[in-house]
């Protein structure tokens, strides 16, 4: 309560890199007064108190909520108005998490993989009832458009029903021995507590993909995401939370520390944590890889993307215009596997900038909450600055802007999908990711020149071309093709399905995660030997008596 005359509450706000997670700037303050415009307060967003929500949120979850940290308040990137607060871990809160997950862990591991999966399927019913919601809250705290926001819990929901088939055939196998009375199996068994640090731009389906997966696996997790979408990892885990309070389980079994870069430092170098998973950007990928690698962990990194399409003389143009489309405009331009780079054969090149010039022009630009909208804003002020100063590079370095460069007049961060030509494949604002909707188009002459092209970057994310040839097909998924971890034919160069792995190479990071044999990352594995007869012959015909 405050007495008249007294100095006004103020409350401590630190603003963080969405790429990264580092500090940005901070601490500083805003007045009391300003928290009563807190959107959660007002009445058309009262559905955020459904999913638990309420004026200041506390940011721990280890079996019980709590919270000793820093108070921050995101913010709605459509128009920049405080959502809600945050009270994020302590080094104590953070310390204290890990020593209660590594007690579940104990409980978890040794209830059998078909019934870990049955807790799963019960997350992903739970997700499936909040969907609406739930994706409304990404759309407001993340900004990208609705559909968008639900197809990412939809992605959740959906790496659970496949986890849960999975905990039944995770495995492997019974070899044969030369040596007779012998078994030689593969015992798989789980690495122990997964910490899994997750980016802005993806707040609900990159922690599904790591935490449906590792729970089946019999692991327990510890999620920090990123501090510009807090309230969306609390929201989450209260789902979860809830999942394992009806079942008897110990909540720590899914963890949550939110925090910025002191968590995720710690967490980097604590070996209490068996594996680290890290979606950001190669920078800090690369420092937690090295933090990691020292204490001689395991790491998991999602990193950055700079990822192409290309299209040949003989592409479907109706194919082309949509994929290139979607694939740099969607989410802003802030997907790891947005398409960044667009090789155009010279026989079509002006043809498809034609086209696609005219389908930027009718994009829906509103809103993301509004379900008619195609195109929202950046997450956040610093990324609409990172998008102007690359335009101005590209600008300098001899690229046209043939549409878009500019930031729109309207509240929040709203910036032009931009397209540019005329610039050198080689540029170096061509080689450098901006988590902005910037696509750069070039002319290509041969197969041979524009795969090089395809490879030359430092990251190797996606990558995808437009073709009715199929020995070029076959030779782009070959040794000397695309050297991504996704190399797609006729389809953009984002929407992955769960089913395969994802990840990409070089500095990309090298890891995998949701589908296919990714669950191995999870786990550690033993090659046993079980002796069963009287006799003790050695391997290779040995003797030794």
């Amino acid at each position: 309560m405050e007495l008249p005359g007294e100095p006004s509450k103020r409350e401590v706000i630190t603003t963080y890199c969405p790429a990264n997670n580092e500090i940005l700037s901070g601490p500083w303050d805003r007045p009391a007064a300003f928290m009563s415009t807190l959107l959660i307060n007002q009445p058309q967003y009262a559905w955020l108190k459904e999913l638990g929500l309420r004026e200041e949120n506390e940011g721990v979850y280890n079996g019980s909520w709590g919270g000793r940290g820093e108070v921050i308040t995101t913010y709605c990137p459509a128009n920049n108005e405080p959502i809600a607060r945050v009270r994020q871990a302590s080094a104590a809160d953070y310390e204290e998490t890990v020593k209660k997950a590594r007690e579940a862990w104990r409980i978890w591991a040794d209830i059998p993989a078909p019934k870990r999966g049955e807790i799963v399927r019960q997350i992903g019913d739970a997700l499936r009832e909040k969907i609406q919601v739930l994706g409304s809250l990404v759309s407001l705290e993340m900004g990208k458009i609705l559909v968008e926001g639900v197809g990412e819990v939809q992605e959740y929901v959906d790496i659970c029903d496949y986890a849960v088939g999975l905990s039944r055939m995770i495995g492997g196998p019974i070899l044969p021995s030369e040596r007779p009375g012998h078994a030689l199996i593969e015992q798989w068994n789980p690495v122990g507590l997964v910490g899994i640090i997750t980016a802005f731009n993806f707040p609900v389906a990159v922690y599904g993909w790591n935490n449906a997966i590792a729970m089946i696996c019999g692991n327990a997790c510890l999620w920090k995401g990123a501090p510009t979408t807090s309230l969306i990892s609390v929201a989450v885990t209260k789902i979860i939370a809830k999942v394992l309070e009806d079942n008897k389980l110990p909540g720590a079994i899914c963890s949550l520390t939110c925090g910025g870069a002191d968590i995720g430092t710690a967490m980097a170098k604590d070996e209490q944590v068996n594996l680290l998973s890290f979606t950001g950007s190669t920078q800090v990928g690369k420092q937690v890889a090295l933090m990691v690698q020292e204490r001689f962990g395991r790491s998991l990194l999602e990193l950055g993307g700079n990822n192409a399409i290309i299209a040949f003389e003989d592409a479907d143009l109706s194919l082309v215009v949509p994929s290139a489309l979607f694939a740099a405009v969607g989410t802003a331009g802030q997907r790891c596997t947005t398409a960044r780079r667009l090789f155009l054969h010279e026989s079509i090149h002006d043809e498809v900038v034609n086209r696609l010039t005219k389908a930027y022009a009718q994009i829906r630009v509103g809103n993301p909450w509004d379900a008619n909208v195609l195109y929202g804003p950046l997450h956040t002020k610093q990324a609409v600055s990172m998008f102007l100063g690359a335009v101005e590079e590209a600008k300098k370095e001899g690229g046209t802007v043939v549409y878009g460069g500019k930031v729109m007049d309207r509240p929040g961060n709203y910036v032009e999908p931009t397209i540019v030509t005329g610039l050198d494949h080689s540029a170096s604002i061509v080689h450098t990711e901006t988590f902005a909707p910037i696509l750069y188009v070039f002319k290509f002459k041969n197969e041979d020149e524009v795969f090089a092209w395809n490879n030359e970057v430092k990251q190797g994310l996606s990558s995808s071309i437009f073709t009715k040839d199929l020995g070029r097909i076959f030779r782009w998924l070959g040794p000397k093709g695309s050297d991504c971890g996704i190399v797609n034919v006729n389809i953009p160069t984002s929407g992955a399905e769960i089913g395969g792995a994802f990840g990409g190479e070089k500095h990309t990071g090298g890891g995998r995660e949701s589908g296919s044999d990714a669950w191995k990352q999870y786990m550690r594995r033993s090659t046993c030997t079980i002796n069963y007869s009287k006799d003790l012959p050695l391997a290779q015909g040995i003797k030794f008596q």
